[in-house]
Protein backbone atom coordinates (compact mmCIF):
# COMPACT_ATOMS: atom_id res chain seq x y z
CA UNK A 1 0.00 0.00 0.00
CA UNK A 2 1.53 3.29 -0.90
CA UNK A 3 1.85 6.38 1.12
CA UNK A 4 0.12 9.47 0.15
CA UNK A 5 1.82 12.12 -0.48
CA UNK A 6 1.59 15.73 -0.53
CA UNK A 7 2.14 17.49 -3.74
CA UNK A 8 5.99 18.76 -4.31
CA UNK A 9 7.05 22.17 -4.60
CA UNK A 10 8.11 22.73 -8.18
CA UNK A 11 11.31 23.75 -7.45
CA UNK A 12 12.05 21.07 -4.34
CA UNK A 13 13.84 18.41 -6.41
CA UNK A 14 15.99 20.99 -8.24
CA UNK A 15 17.12 23.01 -5.08
CA UNK A 16 17.88 19.78 -3.41
CA UNK A 17 20.26 18.74 -6.55
CA UNK A 18 21.74 21.95 -6.54
CA UNK A 19 23.47 21.38 -3.22
CA UNK A 20 25.08 17.92 -4.61
CA UNK A 21 25.99 19.19 -8.05
CA UNK A 22 29.28 20.44 -7.87
CA UNK A 23 31.50 17.47 -6.24
CA UNK A 24 35.16 18.23 -5.50
CA UNK A 25 37.62 16.53 -7.82
CA UNK A 26 39.40 13.39 -6.91
CA UNK A 27 43.21 13.82 -7.82
CA UNK A 28 46.00 12.10 -7.87
CA UNK A 29 49.78 13.60 -6.89
CA UNK A 30 51.67 14.46 -9.31
CA UNK A 31 48.90 16.19 -11.40
CA UNK A 32 48.24 19.45 -12.51
CA UNK A 33 45.28 22.00 -13.19
CA UNK A 34 44.64 24.64 -15.87
CA UNK A 35 41.82 26.91 -15.08
CA UNK A 36 40.07 30.16 -17.33
CA UNK A 37 37.72 32.65 -15.96
CA UNK A 38 35.80 34.11 -18.46
CA UNK A 39 33.92 37.15 -18.16
CA UNK A 40 31.10 39.43 -20.18
CA UNK A 41 30.95 42.31 -20.67
CA UNK A 42 28.54 44.58 -18.44
CA UNK A 43 27.00 43.62 -15.13
CA UNK A 44 25.54 40.44 -14.76
CA UNK A 45 21.97 41.02 -15.83
CA UNK A 46 23.42 41.74 -19.18
CA UNK A 47 25.42 38.26 -19.65
CA UNK A 48 24.03 35.99 -22.56
CA UNK A 49 23.84 32.32 -21.02
CA UNK A 50 23.35 31.04 -24.44
CA UNK A 51 26.70 32.29 -25.35
CA UNK A 52 28.42 30.78 -22.74
CA UNK A 53 26.81 27.59 -23.34
CA UNK A 54 27.31 27.46 -26.70
CA UNK A 55 30.92 28.37 -25.83
CA UNK A 56 31.16 24.88 -23.87
CA UNK A 57 29.43 23.31 -26.17
CA UNK A 58 31.84 23.66 -29.03
CA UNK A 59 34.70 22.55 -26.50
CA UNK A 60 33.02 19.17 -26.34
CA UNK A 61 31.76 18.59 -29.86
CA UNK A 62 35.90 18.92 -30.78
CA UNK A 63 36.21 15.95 -28.56
CA UNK A 64 33.05 13.76 -28.89
CA UNK A 65 31.72 14.39 -25.25
CA UNK A 66 28.46 14.75 -24.02
CA UNK A 67 26.61 18.25 -23.56
CA UNK A 68 25.20 19.24 -20.17
CA UNK A 69 21.06 19.73 -19.26
CA UNK A 70 19.77 22.69 -21.38
CA UNK A 71 19.43 25.12 -18.61
CA UNK A 72 22.73 23.43 -16.64
CA UNK A 73 24.96 26.02 -14.70
CA UNK A 74 27.95 23.44 -14.30
CA UNK A 75 28.95 20.18 -15.70
CA UNK A 76 31.53 17.90 -15.30
CA UNK A 77 33.14 15.19 -17.85
CA UNK A 78 35.94 13.83 -19.63
CA UNK A 79 37.21 15.97 -22.39
CA UNK A 80 39.96 13.16 -23.81
CA UNK A 81 42.12 12.01 -21.03
CA UNK A 82 41.23 14.72 -18.91
CA UNK A 83 38.85 15.79 -16.60
CA UNK A 84 36.47 19.52 -17.14
CA UNK A 85 34.78 20.71 -14.52
CA UNK A 86 32.64 23.91 -16.40
CA UNK A 87 30.54 26.71 -13.87
CA UNK A 88 28.63 29.00 -14.79
CA UNK A 89 28.76 31.72 -11.62
CA UNK A 90 26.74 34.88 -11.88
CA UNK A 91 28.48 37.16 -13.45
CA UNK A 92 31.74 34.61 -14.87
CA UNK A 93 32.31 30.75 -16.25
CA UNK A 94 35.27 28.83 -15.52
CA UNK A 95 36.80 25.84 -17.33
CA UNK A 96 38.70 23.61 -15.15
CA UNK A 97 41.05 21.04 -16.75
CA UNK A 98 42.22 18.31 -14.42
CA UNK A 99 45.50 16.38 -15.96
CA UNK A 100 47.80 13.61 -14.70
CA UNK A 101 51.29 14.33 -14.90
CA UNK A 102 53.50 17.42 -14.51
CA UNK A 103 55.48 18.68 -17.07
CA UNK A 104 59.37 18.58 -16.90
CA UNK A 105 59.44 22.02 -17.28
CA UNK A 106 57.69 23.98 -14.34
CA UNK A 107 54.68 26.37 -15.72
CA UNK A 108 55.96 25.82 -19.25
CA UNK A 109 53.33 26.03 -22.19
CA UNK A 110 49.90 28.23 -22.49
CA UNK A 111 46.38 28.02 -22.48
CA UNK A 112 46.39 27.06 -26.21
CA UNK A 113 48.38 23.92 -25.20
CA UNK A 114 45.22 22.53 -23.32
CA UNK A 115 42.32 24.55 -25.08
CA UNK A 116 42.07 25.19 -29.03
CA UNK A 117 43.55 28.58 -29.64
CA UNK A 118 40.53 29.38 -32.37
CA UNK A 119 37.99 28.03 -29.44
CA UNK A 120 39.62 30.59 -27.26
CA UNK A 121 39.57 33.25 -29.86
CA UNK A 122 35.58 32.73 -29.78
CA UNK A 123 34.97 33.27 -26.08
CA UNK A 124 32.14 35.21 -25.47
CA UNK A 125 34.19 37.48 -23.03
CA UNK A 126 37.43 38.60 -21.70
CA UNK A 127 39.94 36.21 -19.90
CA UNK A 128 39.77 37.49 -16.10
CA UNK A 129 42.54 35.16 -14.86
CA UNK A 130 43.85 31.74 -16.00
CA UNK A 131 45.86 29.84 -13.17
CA UNK A 132 48.12 26.93 -13.42
CA UNK A 133 48.36 24.68 -10.52
CA UNK A 134 51.44 22.12 -10.17
CA UNK A 135 51.08 19.27 -7.68
CA UNK A 136 53.92 17.36 -6.55
CA UNK A 137 54.66 14.89 -4.05
CA UNK A 138 56.77 16.35 -1.11
CA UNK A 139 59.80 15.14 0.39
CA UNK A 140 58.71 16.06 3.82
CA UNK A 141 55.47 17.87 5.36
CA UNK A 142 54.69 19.21 7.30
CA UNK A 143 58.06 20.76 7.07
CA UNK A 144 60.16 21.66 3.57
CA UNK A 145 62.87 19.93 2.58
CA UNK A 146 66.11 22.23 1.29
CA UNK A 147 65.26 20.33 -2.52
CA UNK A 148 61.26 21.49 -1.81
CA UNK A 149 62.61 24.89 -0.53
CA UNK A 150 64.55 25.47 -3.61
CA UNK A 151 62.10 24.90 -6.01
CA UNK A 152 60.15 27.53 -4.41
CA UNK A 153 62.43 30.16 -4.50
CA UNK A 154 62.91 29.24 -8.37
CA UNK A 155 59.12 29.37 -9.58
CA UNK A 156 57.90 32.43 -7.39
CA UNK A 157 58.81 35.67 -6.71
CA UNK A 158 60.36 35.46 -3.13
CA UNK A 159 59.10 38.72 -1.88
CA UNK A 160 55.80 37.98 -2.70
CA UNK A 161 55.79 34.24 -1.93
CA UNK A 162 53.44 33.16 0.55
CA UNK A 163 53.19 29.89 1.93
CA UNK A 164 51.55 27.62 4.37
CA UNK A 165 51.28 23.88 5.84
CA UNK A 166 47.48 23.35 5.12
CA UNK A 167 44.82 20.72 6.00
CA UNK A 168 46.07 19.38 9.15
CA UNK A 169 49.93 19.46 7.59
CA UNK A 170 48.61 17.55 4.52
CA UNK A 171 50.27 19.46 2.13
CA UNK A 172 51.79 22.51 1.35
CA UNK A 173 50.60 25.22 -0.78
CA UNK A 174 52.36 28.34 -2.05
CA UNK A 175 52.02 31.49 -4.62
CA UNK A 176 53.19 34.59 -5.09
CA UNK A 177 50.10 35.42 -6.57
CA UNK A 178 51.33 37.35 -9.25
CA UNK A 179 50.64 36.79 -13.20
CA UNK A 180 54.06 35.42 -14.97
CA UNK A 181 55.46 36.51 -18.62
CA UNK A 182 52.88 33.69 -20.27
CA UNK A 183 49.92 35.29 -18.05
CA UNK A 184 49.01 33.24 -15.66
CA UNK A 185 49.00 33.14 -12.11
CA UNK A 186 50.63 30.16 -10.31
CA UNK A 187 49.70 27.44 -7.20
CA UNK A 188 52.55 25.14 -6.07
CA UNK A 189 50.90 22.04 -3.99
CA UNK A 190 53.22 19.56 -2.42
CA UNK A 191 51.39 17.02 -0.89
CA UNK A 192 52.24 13.79 1.41
CA UNK A 193 52.41 10.51 0.08
CA UNK A 194 49.56 9.03 1.94
CA UNK A 195 46.87 11.96 1.20
CA UNK A 196 43.61 10.60 0.06
CA UNK A 197 42.65 11.80 -3.59
CA UNK A 198 39.44 13.44 -2.26
CA UNK A 199 41.37 16.28 0.03
CA UNK A 200 43.59 16.63 -2.36
CA UNK A 201 41.02 17.51 -4.94
CA UNK A 202 39.10 19.76 -2.35
CA UNK A 203 42.71 21.72 -1.42
CA UNK A 204 43.40 22.47 -5.01
CA UNK A 205 40.16 23.33 -6.08
CA UNK A 206 39.99 25.73 -2.83
CA UNK A 207 43.41 27.15 -4.25
CA UNK A 208 41.87 27.92 -7.53
CA UNK A 209 38.57 29.23 -6.34
CA UNK A 210 40.66 31.71 -3.65
CA UNK A 211 42.41 33.65 -7.02
CA UNK A 212 39.10 33.78 -9.04
CA UNK A 213 37.27 35.11 -6.34
CA UNK A 214 39.97 37.52 -5.55
CA UNK A 215 40.06 38.47 -9.42
CA UNK A 216 36.40 38.95 -9.13
CA UNK A 217 36.83 41.06 -6.03
CA UNK A 218 39.69 43.19 -7.17
CA UNK A 219 37.50 44.41 -10.05
CA UNK A 220 35.46 46.82 -7.85
CA UNK A 221 39.25 48.45 -6.74
CA UNK A 222 38.95 50.76 -9.71
CA UNK A 223 35.08 51.69 -9.94
CA UNK A 224 35.92 52.86 -5.78
CA UNK A 225 38.44 54.76 -6.99
CA UNK A 226 36.57 57.01 -9.09
CA UNK A 227 33.57 57.37 -7.17
CA UNK A 228 36.16 58.75 -4.56
CA UNK A 229 37.61 60.94 -6.72
CA UNK A 230 34.33 62.23 -7.83
CA UNK A 231 32.62 62.03 -3.74
CA UNK A 232 35.51 64.06 -2.85
CA UNK A 233 34.64 66.83 -5.53
CA UNK A 234 30.65 66.66 -4.86
CA UNK A 235 32.14 66.93 -0.80
CA UNK A 236 34.18 70.37 -1.80
CA UNK A 237 31.02 71.37 -3.35
CA UNK A 238 28.53 70.33 -0.79
CA UNK A 239 30.53 71.97 1.58
CA UNK A 240 30.80 75.58 -0.19
CA UNK A 241 26.87 75.07 -0.51
CA UNK A 242 26.01 74.46 3.06
CA UNK A 243 27.98 77.55 4.00
CA UNK A 244 26.73 79.52 1.23
CA UNK A 245 23.50 78.96 2.70
CA UNK A 246 24.20 79.70 6.39
CA UNK A 247 26.12 83.26 5.31
CA UNK A 248 23.85 84.50 2.55
CA UNK A 249 20.47 85.51 2.48
CA UNK A 250 17.96 84.69 -0.72
CA UNK A 251 19.00 82.74 -3.68
CA UNK A 252 16.87 79.79 -2.91
CA UNK A 253 16.54 79.14 -6.12
CA UNK A 254 19.85 78.76 -7.35
CA UNK A 255 21.32 76.90 -4.27
CA UNK A 256 17.90 74.42 -5.07
CA UNK A 257 19.02 73.80 -8.50
CA UNK A 258 22.63 73.14 -7.12
CA UNK A 259 21.11 71.07 -4.31
CA UNK A 260 18.65 68.84 -7.05
CA UNK A 261 22.34 68.46 -9.42
CA UNK A 262 24.40 67.31 -7.07
CA UNK A 263 21.83 64.91 -5.96
CA UNK A 264 20.64 63.48 -8.67
CA UNK A 265 24.52 62.96 -9.83
CA UNK A 266 25.34 61.37 -6.17
CA UNK A 267 22.27 58.61 -7.06
CA UNK A 268 23.34 58.13 -10.54
CA UNK A 269 27.10 57.31 -8.55
CA UNK A 270 25.06 55.05 -6.07
CA UNK A 271 23.01 53.08 -9.29
CA UNK A 272 26.27 52.47 -10.90
CA UNK A 273 28.11 51.69 -8.72
CA UNK A 274 25.48 49.57 -5.68
CA UNK A 275 26.10 46.21 -7.56
CA UNK A 276 30.09 46.30 -8.36
CA UNK A 277 30.46 47.09 -4.54
CA UNK A 278 27.84 44.84 -2.83
CA UNK A 279 29.24 41.55 -4.93
CA UNK A 280 32.76 42.53 -3.86
CA UNK A 281 31.47 41.86 -0.30
CA UNK A 282 30.56 38.58 -1.36
CA UNK A 283 33.49 37.77 -3.58
CA UNK A 284 36.13 38.71 -0.27
CA UNK A 285 33.99 36.75 1.80
CA UNK A 286 34.13 33.60 0.06
CA UNK A 287 37.86 34.30 -0.47
CA UNK A 288 37.87 34.48 3.60
CA UNK A 289 36.20 31.53 3.90
CA UNK A 290 38.09 29.36 1.68
CA UNK A 291 41.82 30.22 2.70
CA UNK A 292 40.18 29.80 6.36
CA UNK A 293 38.96 26.10 4.96
CA UNK A 294 42.90 25.37 4.47
CA UNK A 295 43.65 25.46 8.03
CA UNK A 296 46.91 27.45 7.88
CA UNK A 297 50.02 26.66 9.73
CA UNK A 298 53.21 28.66 9.01
CA UNK A 299 56.56 27.22 6.88
CA UNK A 300 59.94 28.60 7.34
CA UNK A 301 58.73 31.86 8.98
CA UNK A 302 57.47 33.06 5.73
CA UNK A 303 53.77 34.91 5.47
CA UNK A 304 50.46 32.71 4.83
CA UNK A 305 48.15 32.75 2.00
CA UNK A 306 45.95 34.58 4.63
CA UNK A 307 48.73 37.18 6.17
CA UNK A 308 49.18 37.74 2.66
CA UNK A 309 45.49 38.65 1.55
CA UNK A 310 45.60 40.52 4.99
CA UNK A 311 48.62 43.28 3.34
CA UNK A 312 47.32 43.48 0.07
CA UNK A 313 44.29 42.27 -0.68
CA UNK A 314 41.82 43.45 1.99
CA UNK A 315 43.33 47.21 2.18
CA UNK A 316 42.10 47.30 -1.37
CA UNK A 317 38.83 46.00 0.00
CA UNK A 318 38.76 48.59 2.44
CA UNK A 319 39.21 50.59 -0.08
CA UNK A 320 35.92 49.83 -1.86
CA UNK A 321 34.21 49.95 1.44
CA UNK A 322 34.87 53.35 2.19
CA UNK A 323 34.18 54.85 -1.21
CA UNK A 324 30.69 53.11 -0.40
CA UNK A 325 30.53 54.61 2.81
CA UNK A 326 31.31 58.05 1.89
CA UNK A 327 28.90 57.91 -1.06
CA UNK A 328 26.11 56.55 1.48
CA UNK A 329 27.47 59.60 3.88
CA UNK A 330 27.25 62.16 0.87
CA UNK A 331 23.69 61.03 0.19
CA UNK A 332 22.69 61.66 3.62
CA UNK A 333 24.39 65.19 3.81
CA UNK A 334 22.48 66.39 0.74
CA UNK A 335 19.42 64.59 2.08
CA UNK A 336 20.19 66.80 5.07
CA UNK A 337 21.01 69.50 3.23
CA UNK A 338 17.64 69.50 1.00
CA UNK A 339 15.90 69.32 4.40
CA UNK A 340 17.31 72.54 5.98
CA UNK A 341 16.76 74.43 2.13
CA UNK A 342 13.17 73.87 2.58
CA UNK A 343 13.05 74.77 6.40
CA UNK A 344 14.45 77.83 5.26
CA UNK A 345 12.25 78.43 2.65
CA UNK A 346 9.13 77.60 4.78
CA UNK A 347 10.13 80.22 6.97
CA UNK A 348 10.50 82.45 4.13
CA UNK A 349 6.99 81.54 2.70
CA UNK A 350 5.69 81.86 6.25
CA UNK A 351 7.27 85.55 7.06
CA UNK A 352 5.85 86.30 3.53
CA UNK A 353 2.68 84.93 4.57
CA UNK A 354 2.57 86.99 7.71
CA UNK A 355 3.11 90.57 6.06
CA UNK A 356 0.64 89.22 3.41
CA UNK A 357 -2.05 88.77 5.97
CA UNK A 358 -1.01 92.20 7.55
CA UNK A 359 -1.17 93.96 4.07
CA UNK A 360 -4.43 92.55 4.04
CA UNK A 361 -5.61 93.50 7.56
CA UNK A 362 -4.92 97.28 6.50
CA UNK A 363 -6.88 96.56 3.46
CA UNK A 364 -9.66 95.18 5.29
CA UNK A 365 -9.65 98.43 7.78
CA UNK A 366 -9.09 100.63 5.06
CA UNK A 367 -12.13 99.08 3.33
CA UNK A 368 -14.20 99.24 6.49
CA UNK A 369 -13.48 102.89 6.78
CA UNK A 370 -14.42 103.53 3.18
CA UNK A 371 -17.44 101.66 3.54
CA UNK A 372 -18.73 103.46 6.93
CA UNK A 373 -18.06 106.87 4.71
CA UNK A 374 -19.58 105.74 1.46
CA UNK A 375 -22.73 104.85 3.95
CA UNK A 376 -22.88 107.95 5.51
CA UNK A 377 -22.80 109.71 2.30
CA UNK A 378 -25.35 106.87 1.81
CA UNK A 379 -27.42 108.69 4.71
CA UNK A 380 -27.31 111.97 3.29
CA UNK A 381 -28.31 111.49 -0.06
CA UNK A 382 -31.10 108.92 0.41
CA UNK A 383 -32.07 111.55 2.98
CA UNK A 384 -31.86 114.36 1.09
CA UNK A 385 -34.01 112.65 -2.00
CA UNK A 386 -36.71 111.16 0.28
CA UNK A 387 -36.96 115.40 1.89
CA UNK A 388 -37.31 116.13 -0.96
CA UNK A 389 -40.17 113.37 -2.14
CA UNK A 390 -41.75 114.43 1.13
CA UNK A 391 -41.70 118.32 -0.07
CA UNK A 392 -43.85 117.38 -2.65
CA UNK A 393 -45.79 115.50 -1.09
CA UNK A 394 -46.70 117.95 1.53
CA UNK A 395 -46.73 120.96 -0.43
CA UNK A 396 -50.39 120.94 -1.37
CA UNK A 397 -51.10 120.13 2.42
CA UNK A 398 -49.41 123.17 3.52
CA UNK A 399 -51.36 125.44 0.87
CA UNK A 400 -54.47 123.86 2.50
CA UNK A 401 -53.66 124.77 5.83
CA UNK A 402 -52.14 128.11 5.36
CA UNK A 403 -48.34 126.24 6.70
CA UNK A 404 -44.91 127.29 5.30
CA UNK A 405 -43.77 124.53 2.64
CA UNK A 406 -39.95 125.13 4.26
CA UNK A 407 -41.48 124.47 7.47
CA UNK A 408 -43.09 121.27 7.42
CA UNK A 409 -40.34 120.07 5.18
CA UNK A 410 -37.92 120.93 8.16
CA UNK A 411 -40.06 118.63 10.84
CA UNK A 412 -40.08 115.43 8.20
CA UNK A 413 -35.95 116.31 7.81
CA UNK A 414 -35.12 114.45 10.81
CA UNK A 415 -37.11 111.52 11.14
CA UNK A 416 -36.53 110.74 7.87
CA UNK A 417 -32.80 111.40 8.30
CA UNK A 418 -33.25 108.69 11.34
CA UNK A 419 -35.35 106.43 9.46
CA UNK A 420 -32.96 106.48 6.61
CA UNK A 421 -29.87 105.71 9.09
CA UNK A 422 -31.37 103.07 10.59
CA UNK A 423 -32.64 101.11 7.60
CA UNK A 424 -28.95 101.27 6.27
CA UNK A 425 -27.77 99.79 9.46
CA UNK A 426 -30.42 97.25 9.20
CA UNK A 427 -29.19 95.92 5.90
CA UNK A 428 -25.50 96.29 6.46
CA UNK A 429 -25.98 93.67 9.29
CA UNK A 430 -28.44 91.20 7.90
CA UNK A 431 -25.64 91.26 4.70
CA UNK A 432 -22.68 90.34 7.94
CA UNK A 433 -25.01 87.76 9.19
CA UNK A 434 -24.88 85.86 6.34
CA UNK A 435 -21.67 86.06 5.67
Amino acid sequence: MTEERLEDHPQRYALSNELHARPFPELRAPCHAVVLAIKQAGQAENRDPEADRAHLHDLLNRHGADHPPPDGNHFSGRLGRNLLKWERHTEFVTYTIYADGVAGVPFTGSISTTFPRDWLNQAPGKVLTSVLVRVELADSVPELGEADYARMRDWFVPESLAMSSVVDQQAIAASDFRIDTAGHVRFALLARSDIGPRRLGRIVQRLVEIETYKSMAMLALPVAREVAARVAELDREMTSLVRTMVTSGGGEAETLDRLLSMSAEIEALSSSSAFRFGAAEAYAAIVHERIGALREERVLGRQTLAEFMLRRFDPAMRTCSSAKSRLDELSQRATRAATLLRTRVEVNIAAQNRSLLKSMDRRAALQLRLQQMVEGLSVVAISYYAVSLTGYVLAPISRHLDADEAQLQAMVAVPIIGIVWWMIRRLRLRATERL
